[in-house]
């Protein structure tokens, strides 16, 4: 991948540098990949490799751009057989097969040496696996509850911060023939978000994070700690009713039409709630209420990264990409055009309302999970919500769903 420039252009650049400019007498090419195929992540990268170049101009840069399917299915042959030199991918378990096999390279001298450790404390974790950096991430976005502030205020309910006060409102909005909680449940993946949260706030990140690693059994005590608590709001009535029937976006209308007054998920649906006749005045967000007392608040954050490959040729300049990338001002660039959210938490706050707030709740979390279906296996994550969905429905099923999954964790992480 590496290649030196032509001997024109290293006397080119030896008259600029007899001027006193600064330039690299070891220009080379620098290989990207990346699944950046839709209109804004593509434009968000381009921005970034713009202003690398203008700032690196002996660097040529070579820019493959995949689909996302393709990219799953052909980046472990290129990590293998053909690296390039900066490869998107994405944090947490999503990234630990690649730095266990061998080919990402380790980055923490790019964090130390750049303040990273400090400017993305927040997404560290995901980061780090045997107490190294395997990469650099350059947007999430938040997932958290999002409520009907002028039901809240009608009702007199205050933003509930505990279980104890979730639950309570969860029963006056029920008395008030309000569905507590819209989920649409159909496609499966809204319910790995209520699972996330529900174990991040009963057992914490570390467990988590072992428990979607294969490490812990589904039978395990804290586990069915974490579906006695869910039960809590599932044997009342507080989901919507028939929802494994609807898809998200057709949860969406009981939520807009007041039928529903919380809905847990990712900030991409505020678009679909504005659209739906929502305004700001209507439209709260809120952080996941704490269960057990005093543990660190992790979140769902799905991330976004780029990693150096093990076998780069030019890691050298790979390295500069990553810093590059991790500065927030860079960071504030792309996740503009992105309509997301920077890691780095000295980029600019967005302007926007729920991304301000996501923005400053992701920046003080103590960890962030992907989400389930990223965080655990593909198998496992699809079997896995499907007993989510099962229970959600049909509560007193629990000891069988727990006792299926965890032959399924068995057999799949064996």
């Amino acid at each position: 991948m590496f290649s030196r420039k032509s001997a024109g252009q290293a006397a080119a650049l030896a008259a600029v540098l007899s001027l006193g400019l600064a330039a690299s007498a070891h220009a080379g090419t620098l290989v990207i990949n990346t699944d950046t195929s839709d209109p804004a992540p593509k434009a968000a990268f381009e921005a970034a490799i713009e202003g690398f170049k203008a700032e690196n101009p002996d660097v040529e840069v070579k820019w493959n751009i995949f689909d996302h399917e393709g990219y799953k299915t052909s980046i472990r042959n290129f990590l293998t057989a053909e690296a390039p030199d900066i490869a998107a991918w994405y944090a947490g378990n999503r990234m630990a097969p690649f730095v266990n096999a061998g080919l990402f390279a380790d980055v923490s001298d790019v964090w130390e040496e750049n303040g990273l450790n400090d400017s993305l404390a927040s997404a560290a974790s995901s980061m780090t696996i045997d107490g190294k950096k395997w990469g650099v991430p350059y947007t999430y976005y938040q997932w958290g509850i999002y409520y009907r502030q002028d039901i809240f205020d009608e009702l007199g309910i205050e933003v509930p911060k505990t279980w104890d006060e979730l639950k309570a409102a969860s029963a006056k909005l029920k008395e008030n023939g309000i569905t507590p909680f819209a989920i649409g449940s159909k496609a499966l993946w809204p319910t790995g978000g209520w699972f996330d949260y529900m174990d991040l706030r009963v057992n914490g990140y570390e467990f988590h994070m072992d428990l979607t690693a294969g490490k812990v059994p589904y039978t395990d005590p804290k586990v069915v700690e974490v579906f006695d608590k869910w039960s809590e709001l599932v044997e009342p009535g507080y989901f919507l009713e028939n929802h494994a029937a609807y898809d998200w976006q057709e949860a969406v209308p009981f939520f807009v039409n007041g039928e529903a007054a919380m809905y847990l998920m990712g900030n991409f649906a505020v678009d679909l709630f504005k659209s739906g006749g929502l305004t700001e005045d209507q439209l709260g967000f809120m952080q996941f209420p704490e269960i057990t007392p005093g543990l660190p608040k992790a979140e769902d954050a799905p991330t976004d990264t780029i990693h150096i490959p093990a076998n780069a040729s030019n890691k050298e300049d790979a390295k500069k990409f990553l810093a590059y990338v991790a500065r927030a001002e860079v960071q504030s660039q792309m996740n503009e055009i992105l309509g997301q959210l920077p890691t780095n938490k000295g980029s600019k706050r967005p302007e926007d309302k729920y991304l301000s707030q996501g923005f400053e709740m992701l920046s003080e979390a103590y960890a962030l999970a992907q989400f389930y279906d990223r965080d655990a296996r593909a198998e496992m994550a699809k079997a896995g919500m499907e007993g989510f969905q099962e229970f959600m429905v049909k509560p007193g099923n629990q000891d069988r769903i727990l006792q299926r999954l965890e032959k399924i964790r068995s057999r799949v992480y064996k």
